[in-house]
């Protein structure tokens, strides 16, 4: 029997060539775009979740609450892991991590690495990365230990064993390789090529640091055990921290909260900072776009089966007749129905193998190599194709096996009225799901061109920065550097400073005589500059002065601060902090300027406190204004001249410009698959159309060859075909509007500095749907009345 009914599926899929194809293409659009989202979003979702333990891990953060803000910081201070480890008996085992950048040199192999993590040697029994070569409760142990990803171990030794080997670290230290772990999956928060042991930190590089409470800077995740309630402890915390540095806190009013993040959440659900960051609302944004763009491609499959219900009458009363169940035809049709599904389903399989790479690249990471790396996953992609076949042959089918014999033999069927409103109904969600998509392309687009147009407050093109990181007597050398390589053909002007716009900052314990004229305790952005900064960066001093090689106290008791800190202490005008006192790292002394407020960080952020000071020890790069000409013959001497004074060093650098928009390269990312998911929506709609207004004008062939005989134009018959059809986008339209204002309004959100949405966004996808719409059914609608009308009359 299933033989039987897979031939007679055979034949019609055969027979009906057109219809077939248009549904095959959609559902193989729709499965395809359906899997390699789901992949994307399971992917998403994985973050964290290898590690054994990863139900019990958790990362250990901070709410700094100052007199004027409250920080909330993703890291803590150095003593705060190993005290809760110590005090509280639920706290299995502890870790602390540290990112860091160091110089790693082995023979003539030399790179600046900046994926190294500190680690205590608690690591691998924390997390589950795993360990090839070593003992993975002593391999982080001692000072000076480090851990090599496969990756690092053939960058520096090629095809040897690494093990007990040397590698020279920032010039200075030998550090030993005790163990080979493999590459982090892509999947991890934690990315790094390297480990080394905290010990190297905590006893050689910064001894002392393990009792320093208030020195932030560390990741710290504790391990609980198995169904423990994290809240429990939360509510122990403060009278920890209190019982440990309760007098520090009152003294310095700064008081600090220690607050419990699992670690599988951190990646999509935490507010604070992480290494590697998610976006739980695109994800929940292109879970749902796959979803429309493989319901559209269904509903094409019910509009054209149940459009073409009329042809396959006659062949249901006849098996009626002679003796065929209701629930055989049903049958038959479902597996019409699912065959040519499960012939997508093949399709999209091989669509999403050669698209892979393509949709890796559009993603920017790999989030698989190939479909079949879960042979699982396959499972759920084959239940799909069989759930589509069974969704869109459904209703096709009950309405075909529900003919009765008596009318259809007779000449009595005509087409239902019922049948004609569903397949609208279909239609206006096709168009609802694609203006929605077209208004979200439109606005998505425009806050990205806001954000690359709006005003940054500095200047950011032709700036070239060099990485200085680490390169001996910079401190007391770095006046003779900067003239050096300031008088380099194509180079216009220099600047050192700690860290440049963009590029992240250092913060700093600050005391700022406040509008009451008291001490006022904050933790304050900080840059170190020298004194061409301002002018190298066009930033606008508008109150006080820049700083001066004319006043001597500048590199010792000078500040300046931007207009968020004279705001943040209550002054009314900017000039009313000029000479005002203040304490920072041992430093003190008075504020001789202000700046105006520029965006030094991120546009979805608002503009923080920032404080700005002389301070050599500090520089990290130095800024350049280059010319636009000849910049390989700038970029050569450059090199050379950075070969000469830091020989030690790798000459690195990169454009500010490029460096700032790469901040945005997720909202790209999301801009670019929006677009895309748009396009194939609008295409598989399109297509359904062509196929349902092919089917129309076939049915009313002979209806045009009369019009036409009675003297109607092609106008006339293009405005009769295509009626119903603008109404539809109409309505469509005004579904539509709302739902996307929603959608978008949500999404913009996340962005500090973003765009009005306006009514002529919406109004430009209800009319980029109209022309869609039109040109579909002009095509087919011009055809038509363009026929010879005898040729139309002799159809009957």
């Amino acid at each position: 029997m299933f033989r039987n009914y897979l031939k007679i599926a055979w034949r019609n899929i055969v027979k009906h060539r057109f219809y077939s194809a248009i549904n095959i293409f959609g559902l193989t659009v729709g499965m395809t775009c359906c899997f390699l989202i789901f992949m994307f979003v399971r992917f998403e979702l994985s973050y964290d979740t290898f590690h054994r333990k990863a139900d019990q891990i958790y990362r250990v953060s901070t709410d700094v609450k100052t007199p004027t803000e409250l920080i909330r910081a993703a890291i803590t201070s150095a003593p705060m892991g190993p005290a809760m480890k110590a005090d509280f008996p639920e706290v299995l085992n502890m870790v602390r991590v540290n990112a860091a950048s160091w110089l790693i040199q082995q023979g003539d192999n030399k790179y600046q690495e900046d994926k190294v993590l500190l680690a205590d040697s608690s690591f691998f029994d924390v997390f589950s990365f795993r360990l090839l070569k070593g003992n993975a409760a002593s391999a982080l142990r001692a000072p000076f230990s480090i851990v090599l990803t496969e990756r690092a171990a053939h960058k520096y030794f090629g095809d040897a064993d690494p093990m007990g080997k040397s590698l020279l670290i920032e010039g200075e230290y030998s550090a030993t390789v005790t163990g080979i772990m493999k590459d982090v999956p892509a999947n991890s928060q934690l990315d790094f090529d390297m480990l080394a042991s905290m010990s190297t930190l905590t006893k050689a590089l910064q001894p002392g640091i393990d009792e320093q409470w208030g020195n932030f800077g560390m990741g710290t995740y504790v391990v609980l055990p198995p169904g423990a309630d994290p809240m429990q402890l939360e509510r122990k915390l403060p009278a920890f921290m209190e019982s440990h540095i309760g007098d520090m806190m009152k003294r310095g009013s700064m008081y600090y909260t220690l607050r419990l993040e699992k670690l599988t959440d951190v990646y999509l659900h935490s507010t604070r900072e992480a290494p590697v960051k998610g976006n739980l609302s695109n994800i929940y944004i292109f879970a749902v776009v796959a979803a429309f763009i493989l319901f559209i491609a269904i509903f094409n499959f019910v509009n054209l089966a149940t459009a073409k219900a009329t042809e396959r009458a006659k062949e249901v009363g006849v098996r009626k007749s002679i003796g065929a169940f209701t629930s055989q035809l049903t049958l038959q049709f479902l597996c019409e129905t699912i065959l040519l599904s499960l012939l997508a389903f093949v399709l999209s399989l091989v669509c999403c193998q050669l698209l892979l790479p393509a949709f890796n690249a559009l993603v920017g990471k790999e989030i698989r190599t190939y479909v079949f790396d879960r042979a699982g996953d396959l499972y759920y992609f084959f239940g799909t194709a069989v759930a589509v076949g069974l969704l869109a042959g459904a209703y096709p089918a009950l309405i075909l096996a529900a003919y009765k014999p008596a009318l259809v033999l007779k000449g009595a069927f005509g087409r239902s009225d019922k049948g004609l409103s569903l397949r609208k109904c279909l239609v206006a969600i096709q168009f609802v799901t694609a203006i929605i998509l077209i208004a979200g392309v439109t606005i998505v687009y425009r806050q990205l061109a806001y954000m690359h147009q709006q005003p940054l407050g500095f200047k950011k093109e032709q700036m070239l920065v060099m990485d200085f990181t680490g390169v001996r007597n910079l401190q007391t050398s770095w006046p003779d550097m900067k003239q050096r390589i300031a008088r380099l053909p194509g180079v216009e002007r220099a600047s050192f400073s700690s860290s440049v716009p963009g590029e992240g900052q250092s913060s700093a314990y600050t005391l700022i005589e406040n509008k009451a004229g008291d001490m006022q305790p904050s933790n304050i952005n900080l840059y170190s500059v020298d004194y061409d900064f301002i002018q190298q960066y066009q930033v606008k001093v508008i109150a006080g002065r820049a700083f001066s090689p004319a006043f001597a106290s500048d590199s010792t008791a000078a500040l300046l601060v931007n207009e968020a800190v004279v705001s943040s202490l209550g002054y009314a005008q900017p000039q009313d902090i000029i000479g005002k006192r203040y304490s920072q790292w041992g430093r003190e002394g008075r504020i001789v300027g202000v700046v105006r407020n520029f965006n030094y960080r991120s546009l979805r952020a608002e503009v923080e406190p920032l404080t700005l000071r002389l301070e050599p020890r500090d520089f990290d790069v130095l800024s350049l204004n280059v010319s636009t000409a000849g910049i390989p013959a700038t970029l050569s001497a450059l090199e050379q001249a950075f070969t000469q004074l830091a020989p030690e060093r790798r000459f690195s650098y990169y454009f500010l410009d490029e460096a700032f928009d790469r901040q945005y390269r997720t909202d790209y990312r999301f801009g670019r698959l929006i677009l895309l998911a748009a396009i194939l929506a609008i295409i598989i709609a399109s297509l359904g159309l062509l196929g349902l207004i092919s089917y129309i004008v076939t049915q009313r062939t002979k209806e045009i060859g009369i019009r036409k005989v009675l003297g109607a134009s092609v106008i006339n018959l293009l405005l009769l075909l295509s009626r119903d059809f603008l109404k539809l986008v109409m309505i469509a339209m005004l579904i539509a509007t709302p739902v996307a204002w929603y959608v978008m309004h949500r999404w913009l959100q996340d962005f500090a500095y973003r765009i009005h949405i306006e009514w002529w966004m919406f109004l430009l996808a209800g009319l980029g749907a109209v022309v869609v719409a039109m040109v579909t059914v002009g095509l087919q609608s011009v055809k038509a009345a363009l026929v010879n009308p005898v040729k139309s009359l002799r159809t009957e």
